[in-house]
């Protein structure tokens, strides 16, 4: 059943109309869709950049932290100008789908700036995670992506910064751009040339290569991890990027009553800040300013002297961020009074929030503001440009993640239990680069996007009060019992019982008697249950402590108690010391884990949770008391 309406007051925001088409076809086949008709939409993304740079060319598009503190601010006419000068440059290179623009580096001004000139003249590029030159060890990903793309220009803000990547991954012919520290090789055969020197006068072939430019022309790369292997290039369309924004204005049309502002840490790679958080600043002529913290111990402090100066009108952070920011709001009232002083609207995405995270902002808007702040969340990926769903209302819960955008159809396909859903649409990706059949492997026979999510009504009664989150159907196993179990939902109880020391969960039991749970414990927060334990205590000391193994087995107890069967009862459990690899694809750059990956690679840690009898570093569950 729908969630009760909250009765305190809600800060009026102007949003989109709610409701959808539901139509059921054969086999239990529910097809959903938006009533409304999406307007007409720009052919290419720089139309609004040029629009924004006509109307207003001194308006701050995007700001970043500078080397001495203060805010480095670009606006719109310079963008417009210095992109137009940067596209002659690209084309002067002969660049071309064939040969795109690669860049290692985060968000930022120079990063923005090549990216608008090359899709101004249909020369794609790609954002790649910086995790694949700056933490992997072995560079296999991004040896992977560039044999991939076979760039024909390279960029990294801090040459020096990217040199061990670029001697790992980058061919030596391969053009290498830098704004500072131009790596020195040893061989010093590798020349970089400096950001400026990209610059050239714009003559008609600028011009005449933007008008060859269509909806069908491919605006950019994305990489994306899956579940298995090497990550994959999803193509993102002209048309793409275009139809989601209109999308997105459409289901919260206060974007474009006034120019938004928006400050943000997530990074450029990823599609929710590279299209369409950044995207939105462009598209509705608004300020985007680059956050330099994350959320975590140490760098929430810079998020909140970032959101100490710039108060946004729209924001947008992933759970862990408004959890690690909730404190700072209710500590200090001037900070929240600032921070909800022109806020319209929160999104969360990217995992599941916890309800107390979701009442902790909106009595603290209370007590700021008078009012509470709109809170919602929505569904998309990397391959739907990224918002399909939309939760645009006072949803009353967290996990609502709402109905479909306009234009994009929703088809929810009975499996295993469960409403797998798939995607038709403007926005949707044609498929991934110079990878046919894993294009084909993704598209039903109908054009449907197979995504691997699954939904549920919040209300099978009433569709229209929107749809849940219902994990990964390809996550979900049965247990040697033929019972089905929830890995999703499963996962998340163990995260949320175990806050704040359960970072991670990965649950097993394909084909045995009982689930168990592979838990990446916060080694940081353990370490501070221990009494007297030396400062150079090694990861396994510490987890086999008295006090973090007593905390952990309570916490596997009460999850016990709760339990209703085997299919939500974890059994047994094992702390695991050593972090997820992202070299081993157990993790992806953004924080994700990999359930396969970590399967598979630690397949004898797996074997160990069942063995007959269990070792002392096992947790056993207490059996459930019989009422």
């Amino acid at each position: 059943m729908a969630a009760a309406r909250n009765p305190l007051p809600l800060r009026a925001a102007n949003l989109g109309p709610r409701g959808m088409n539901v139509r059921k076809g054969r086999g239990g086949v529910i097809y959903l869709s938006s009533p409304q008709e999406l307007k007409p939409y720009p052919r290419e993304v720089t139309e609004r950049l040029a629009h924004w740079a006509s109307v207003a060319p001194d308006r701050v598009l995007l700001g970043e932290r500078g080397r001495d503190g203060n805010w480095r601010t670009l606006t719109f006419g310079e963008a417009w100008r210095r992109a137009r000068r940067i596209a002659q440059g690209l084309l002067d290179r002969g660049l071309s789908p064939e040969r795109p623009v690669v860049i290692l580096s985060e968000g930022g001004i120079e990063h923005a700036i090549l990216s608008f000139a090359a899709m101004h003249v249909g020369i794609p590029y790609c954002a790649i995670s910086p995790a694949y030159s700056l933490v992997s060890t072995d560079h296999g990903k991004l040896k992977f992506a560039f044999g991939l793309l076979q760039p024909g220009l390279v960029f990294a803000w801090d040459g020096e910064r990217f040199a061990k990547a670029i001697a790992a991954a980058c061919p030596p012919d391969t053009e290498l751009v830098v704004v500072e520290n131009p790596p020195n090789f040893p061989n010093g055969g590798r020349k970089a040339t400096a950001f400026a020197d990209l610059e050239r006068e714009p003559t008609a072939a600028v011009a005449a290569a933007n008008a060859k430019v269509n909806a069908d022309t491919v605006a950019k790369f994305l990489f994306t991890s899956g579940s298995t292997g090497m990550p994959k290039a999803v193509i993102n369309t002209q048309r793409m990027l275009c139809s989601n924004q209109q999308m997105v204005l459409q289901s919260l049309p206060f974007l474009g009553d006034a120019p938004p502002t928006l400050c943000e840490w997530t990074p450029w790679h990823h599609t929710a800040a590279g299209n369409q958080q950044f995207g939105i600043a462009v598209y509705n002529g608004g300020s985007y300013y680059i956050d330099d913290g994350k959320p975590m111990p140490g760098g929430i402090d810079k998020t909140v002297r970032n959101l100490r100066e710039i108060a946004p009108t729209f924001y947008f952070n992933v759970p862990k961020g408004y959890e690690e920011l909730l404190p700072h709001l209710q500590r200090d009232r001037a900070f929240a009074r600032h921070f909800f002083s022109k806020l319209q609207c929160m999104l969360y995405a990217g995992a599941g929030m916890s309800q107390h995270i979701w009442t902790g902002m909106e009595q603290v808007a209370m007590d700021a503001v008078g009012e509470r702040v709109l809170m919602i969340s929505g569904l998309g990926s990397t391959e739907t440009a990224p918002s399909a769903l939309f939760g645009g209302w006072d949803t009353g819960r967290t996990g609502v993640v709402g109905i479909p955008v306009p234009a994009v159809e929703v088809k929810l396909i009975p499996n295993a239990g469960k409403l797998e859903a798939r995607f038709r649409g403007p926005s949707i990706t044609p498929g991934y680069w110079k990878q046919p059949d894993i294009t084909a492997a993704h598209f039903d026979q109908e054009g449907f996007y197979r995504m691997g999510d699954a939904l549920k009504f919040v209300d099978p009664a009433d569709p229209q009060e929107g749809l849940l989150f219902d994990g990964r159907v390809s996550e979900d196993f049965k247990l040697a019992t033929a019972t089905w179990v929830d890995v999703g939902s499963l996962r998340m109880k163990i995260i949320l019982k175990g806050a704040p020391l359960v970072q991670d969960v990965v649950i097993t039991g394909h084909d045995q008697d009982y689930a168990g749970a592979m838990i990446f414990p916060h080694l940081h927060l353990c370490r501070e249950l221990c009494d007297r334990l030396p400062a150079d205590a090694t990861p396994p000391q510490v987890l086999a402590h008295p006090a973090v193994r007593t905390k952990f087995q309570s916490i596997l107890d009460a999850l016990s108690s709760e339990s209703t069967g085997s299919s939500n009862r974890i059994a047994r459990a094992r702390l695991l010391d050593v972090p997820p690899s992202i070299d081993a694809g157990e993790i992806t750059d953004k924080g994700s884990i990999n359930q396969r990956a970590v399967l598979g690679c630690r397949a004898s840690l797996v074997d160990e949770l069942y063995s007959e009898t269990p070792g002392a570093h096992i947790l056993v569950a207490a059996e459930k008391t019989k009422r």
